[in-house]
């Protein structure tokens, strides 16, 4: 049995795992791959790698750590938790069973995508998910913010603070009422185009073009500097779902000491309910669970 299993090997489960190992814990990280959103990079034609604060060199540094352990990892993605023995049952996608004293979840959230042609293609080359890391990077340009909820209408009023121009594509018909509302209709710079279906996405080597349909049937095409897909995330706390309190929007419930309901389940980064999705802040919660899962396990060592 080991005394911990850390789920998920983004910025959280790596800075988690790389505690654990200080603190002499017997401990194994289960994840598909190292780095999570780290890995993916916004390429744009005007930006200088200096100029995107991604706290990646923190992630690899806890990285370069973990690659020669082969001991502290197991390349495989986890598909349920459960109590057993006074501790936990571990189960992985290939049928292995593993057991714990205690476990961290830090496998994240993923984008929910439009699932458009071009789509794909342009994910990271003028096409990105997140106004809230790369807004100040759009001064005086044209954006486009696909979205319908609370999340789009966030980074629309935040954008129209730094871009020349904001175009937000709502599906509905009607925006949601929220603070932002407000904000958004007072802006001479932002544009909302209501009741349009995206169709395709459009560039040569970055996303410039947005290829909409209307409510009338017209198809009409957008030209832009960049374009945010804001249809929130979607935590990957299935493995769980059954065993901690959740929120509404399926989000692991931890206290300020990342702590769930549960008694030696831990959860950190994107998948809880904490503040904003930042590389920087899920390197911290992933500090703050490990040394809260340590001070757990301490008097069973």
């Amino acid at each position: 049995m080991y005394d911990l299993i850390i789920i998920g090997g983004g910025p959280a489960g790596l800075t988690a795992t790389t505690y654990a190992i200080r603190k002499r814990l017997n401990v194994l990280l289960l994840s598909k791959d190292l780095g999570g959103k780290t890995n993916f990079r916004l390429a744009l034609p005007w930006v200088q790698e200096y100029q995107v604060i991604r706290g990646l060199e923190v992630v690899n540094k806890f990285r370069s750590e973990l690659e020669y352990l082969d001991f502290a990892r197991h390349i495989e993605n986890v598909e349920k938790v459960s109590k057993k023995n006074g501790g936990f049952a571990v189960t992985t996608t290939g049928g292995a069973e593993l057991e714990a004293k205690a476990v961290i979840v830090a496998s994240g959230a993923r984008q929910v995508r439009m699932g458009v042609p071009g789509e794909k293609e342009f994910t990271m080359k003028g096409l990105c998910y997140s106004a809230l890391s790369y807004a100040p990077l759009f001064i005086e340009k044209t954006v486009i913010v696909i979205g319908d909820a609370e999340l789009a209408q966030r980074s629309a009023a935040e954008l129209s603070t730094v871009a020349k121009q904001v175009y937000l594509v709502c599906s509905a018909d009607k925006m949601i009422e929220t603070p932002m509302t407000k904000k958004i209709k007072a802006s001479k710079n932002v544009t909302v185009l209501q009741g349009c279906e995206v169709i395709e996405v459009k560039g040569d080597e970055y996303a410039h073009v947005l290829k909409l349909k209307d409510s009338t049937g017209k198809i009409i095409e957008y030209q832009a500097d960049g374009m945010f897909v804001e249809k929130a995330l979607a935590p990957n706390s299935d493995m769980v779902k059954e065993l901690v309190k959740l929120d509404e929007r399926g989000r692991i419930v931890v206290d300020g000491a990342n702590r769930t309901n549960v008694p030696g389940i831990f959860a950190a980064g994107d998948v809880t309910n904490s503040y904003a999705e930042q590389v920087l802040i899920s390197v911290g919660e992933g500090a703050k669970a490990a040394l809260s899962a340590y001070e757990y396990l301490l008097p069973m060592l």
